[in-house]
């Protein structure tokens, strides 16, 4: 009976411990560039990320070559969210980014009023 509990108590304690430890961000602190590729032909990317706990902040290339906030960024493990105000022509648009972050690259979706971009983009050095 005594071992039994002790085993308990380790297995206890274990589960404990693997719940405290947070879970580790990805490293997307820095600047990421790449292309995407639409009905018009290809369109140069880019985004200067930090992230702090669970918040994203940065900014995003915008069509004029301005930097422009990106909006309500996520970061959860290595998944990333985040949205990009821009005036298109006088019409406000919400451009709405979700990825997956690898050590040297980022695969993104881009979603514009329901249609999907997938592209990658690369940490610059």
């Amino acid at each position: 009976m005594k071992m039994k509990k002790t085993v308990v108590s380790v297995i206890a304690a274990l589960v404990l411990m693997l719940a405290a430890v947070p879970a580790r961000a990805a490293d997307v602190d820095g600047k990421w560039t790449g292309s995407l590729d639409t009905p018009m032909g290809a369109v140069q990317v880019g985004f200067t990320f930090k992230a702090d706990g669970a918040t994203l902040t940065g900014t995003s290339t915008g069509p004029d070559g301005g930097d422009i906030a990106i909006k309500n960024g996520k970061i959860d493990g290595n998944k990333v969210s985040f949205n990009v105000s821009i005036d298109f022509g006088g019409m406000s648009l919400e451009l709405n980014y979700t990825g997956v972050v690898k050590p040297d690259s980022m695969d993104l979706t881009l979603d514009v009023m329901g249609m999907p971009f997938n592209f990658t983009v690369k940490k610059a050095q």
